[in-house]
């Protein structure tokens, strides 16, 4: 039986990525998203204590090592696959089909945002299912490429990604007031760590190496790729959370968009102004691969949990099921803001984190007791 279980899952994807691109496609796997809404959310909280926030990423790093502790006790497989390993197949098949359906929401709501952002912001005209359609067309298309295919759009798309993020933070530097950022902790440690909580979400989704990892080539440097990743998300959530918050003061918290603002605003010789396509266009590339990177998860993990051989059969129906979701997530972008940063965290740390710890704790021990006997 594990034989063919092995079988299908060397079959299910030929392709390979290095460290490099998993490191890549993590970063904009998280990013996007993180910096549309982040600076917003964050500022409810830890006010303008807000740039702090990120620094607190305990989960994220608690995810890389767990994700490397597990692949270390079961090389070559996927947090789904261990699950049948670790307590059974049964639990485990509840355990892997809760996986997937919940990267399944998590990606209707990246969608949804996608959505949500552009009609709001750019095209207030277009019917909300010619966005979501296209874009999961798209994606679609690029997943049942395989992860090499993905890989190589992440690093395509990553150094435009940093490119844009620089352009829209250059030319406002001089209007930037650090008054906005005084007392430093006046109130506290509290408000930064609470402000932090949202963005466990965002850091927790590093669980999503576990997928990635049986199909990196020179996984010895998979630990460190991984670090740096977490670091450099941390550093572009500090530096776009801290030019907000000097931009805006405390008005940072009454935009949907904050960091869009800042793209609004740009005043370059006279004659550059009004960016905000160019924010739009490091967004929306960051985004396709975001939801590219979660939509390959999706259905490599509901794959790899129905045994399947090969997994470009699904793709097509997970996708309709994915934009289905997006549609029935919340029946506006408020109700899904006040999910994000209530319901969905809880469920977020729930499923990345508090999970994947008790499989660990239960294999450790099993592997104890085998070797004691």
């Amino acid at each position: 039986m594990d034989r063919g279980k092995e079988r299908v899952r060397k079959m299910i994807e030929k392709g390979k990525i290095s460290a490099s691109q998993m490191g890549k496609m993590l970063f904009l796997a998280i990013t996007p998203t993180a910096i549309l809404t982040a600076p917003g959310i964050t500022h409810k909280f830890a006010k303008h204590d807000l740039w702090i926030s990120p620094i607190w990423a305990f989960s994220g790093l608690i995810v890389v090592f767990l994700v490397l502790w597990l692949h270390r006790m079961y090389p070559g497989q996927s947090i789904v696959q261990a699950c049948e390993r670790i307590v059974g197949r049964f639990p485990g098949k509840i355990i892997g089909a809760v996986y997937w359906l919940f990267y399944l929401y998590l990606n209707g709501i990246i969608v949804r945002e996608y959505e949500e952002f552009v009609i709001g912001a750019f095209l207030p005209n277009t019917p909300p299912i010619v966005l979501l359609g296209s874009m999961v067309l798209v994606c679609a298309i690029a997943v049942r490429g395989g992860v090499e295919i993905v890989g190589r759009f992440a690093d395509l798309i990553l150094p435009v990604f940093f490119i844009l993020f620089l352009l829209i933070i250059g030319p406002i530097i001089p209007d930037l007031h650090v008054k906005h950022m005084l007392p430093i902790m006046g109130d506290g440690i509290l408000p930064s760590i609470e402000g932090s909580l949202v963005l466990q979400i965002w850091f927790s989704e590093l669980i999503t190496a576990s997928f990635l990892l049986p199909f990196v080539t020179d996984r010895k440097k998979a630990k460190k790729s991984m670090l740096i990743s977490l670091s450099a998300v941390i550093l572009t959530l500090v530096v776009s959370n801290l030019a907000t918050l000097l931009y805006l003061g405390d008005l940072t918290g009454i935009y949907t968009y904050p960091f869009l603002i800042l793209a609004r605003y740009i005043n370059i010789a006279q004659f550059f102004t009004h960016l905000e396509a160019l924010f739009m266009a490091i967004w929306v590339l960051g985004a396709f691969v975001k939801i590219c990177v979660f939509y390959y998860v999706t259905v490599l993990a509901a794959a790899q949990w129905m045994n399947l051989s090969d997994y470009r059969p699904i793709v097509l129906p997970l996708g309709l099921l994915l934009t289905l979701f997006s549609i029935w997530i919340a029946p506006n972008y408020q109700e899904m803001t006040r999910a994000i940063s209530t319901s969905v965290i809880f469920a977020t740390l729930t499923m990345f984190v508090i999970v994947p710890i008790l499989l660990l704790v239960i294999a450790w021990v099993k592997n104890r007791m085998r070797a004691a006997s």
